[in-house]
């Protein structure tokens, strides 16, 4: 197949101090973390719902994705393990611990099934695509040995949710406790059963020094913005608010987290999950915030983790692994009463 690579938007974020930052192996991780138990009964291939009828087959069972590759304006047909080596080289570092690497690779096979079994790519003749504002992040060019054997490893592995495919949501750093869709993601249906707010145990430092400037700045961060900025972005949730020196800010909800879920910006309530798309991600990097005031003319946030805090932490899943958990048992840590289906 011809060398892919999409670099994103996520992609960049997990550069600037996300999950895709290089991590030395062997650092030290928490311990204080109960035993994960997988609580979801064993199922079958047969008992899981997926898209089969919408993907033709590969060799040996393996279906065939058409994917529009962004860099190249065209549509290639490569079967979803080849497609899933690039997007795990895009959504995580290639040389983390390899059951990381593993569950990340779950994930994104569950992730791209889920697509296509809801979604038509906006590419004409393409199943999905290398864009990462549609689909997840890509970089073939970063696909290493290690890459390939978490990919191999879990090969046709999904997670289930009572034999139905779950949004296989992720972020990089949860700030210690995930939260629910609702919460962190201003989701607007009924709350999946899957999810729950579970402590995550990011590890607090890596032992190369740059590496752990990286995770420090994924753990806390602080960001300032101007009162102009601060109104459009109120304004593009349709908040009309005069923002001043002397606009009361507060932080009205909070989800099981922790995280803002409204925030009170001169007695009117603004969605934090969507203020924070408003203001930039990589810059308001979630909404476990700590402090939220006026200072010197600007408005000031500092916070905790990095994304939006549902699913799995990517930084958690690292931090678990090296423990000595299994991907299994870091995928059924955040998501709940699923089960590991090998489907092909």
């Amino acid at each position: 197949m011809k060398k892919l690579r999409v670099c994103g938007i996520l992609l960049a974020a997990m550069i600037l101090m996300q999950s895709c930052a290089t991590v030395a192996e062997g650092a030290p991780a928490p311990t204080n973390r109960p035993e994960v138990k997988p609580t979801a009964v064993p199922m079958n291939a047969e008992d899981v719902n997926w898209p089969k009828d919408k993907l033709e087959m590969a060799s040996g069972g393996v279906p065939k994705l058409s994917v529009y590759v962004v860099d190249d304006k065209k549509v290639e047909d490569v079967d979803i393990e080849t497609y899933v080596q690039g997007v795990l080289a895009g959504e995580m570092k290639n040389d983390w611990p390899l059951e990381a690497l593993k569950a990340q690779a779950i994930l994104a096979r569950t992730f791209v099934l889920k697509f296509i079994e809801e979604k038509t790519s906006q590419y004409e003749g393409a199943d999905i695509s290398t864009d990462i504002k549609e689909a997840q992040a890509y970089d073939a060019s970063a696909i290493n040995d290690r890459i390939k054997q978490a990919v191999n490893d879990t090969r046709g592995l999904v997670i289930t949710a009572g034999g139905d495919l779950p949004y296989a949501w992720f972020h990089a750093h949860s700030g210690g406790m995930t939260e629910l869709a609702k919460a962190g993601l201003n989701w607007n249906k009924d709350e999946p059963a899957y999810t729950q707010a579970v402590d995550s145990g990011e590890p607090e430092t890596v032992s190369n020094e740059k590496d752990a400037k990286t995770l420090l700045a994924a753990h806390a961060w602080e960001a300032s913005f101007s009162v102009n900025e601060f109104a459009a972005a109120c304004k593009k949730q349709g908040a009309e608010v005069s923002v001043t020196s002397g606009t009361q800010l507060t932080i009205e909800q909070r989800g099981e987290s922790g995280r803002a879920v409204t925030i009170g910006v001169g007695g009117k309530e603004i969605n934090a999950a969507e203020l924070r798309m408003a203001l930039g991600s990589m810059k308001m990097r979630s909404t476990l915030l700590t402090s939220l005031r006026m200072e010197n003319g600007k408005v000031v946030m500092e916070g905790k983790g990095y994304g939006h805090g549902v699913g799995m932490s990517q930084w958690g899943a690292y931090g678990m692994a090296e423990e000595g958990k299994t991907a299994e048992e870091i995928v059924t840590h955040y998501f709940k009463d699923v089960s590991v289906v090998k489907i092909w």
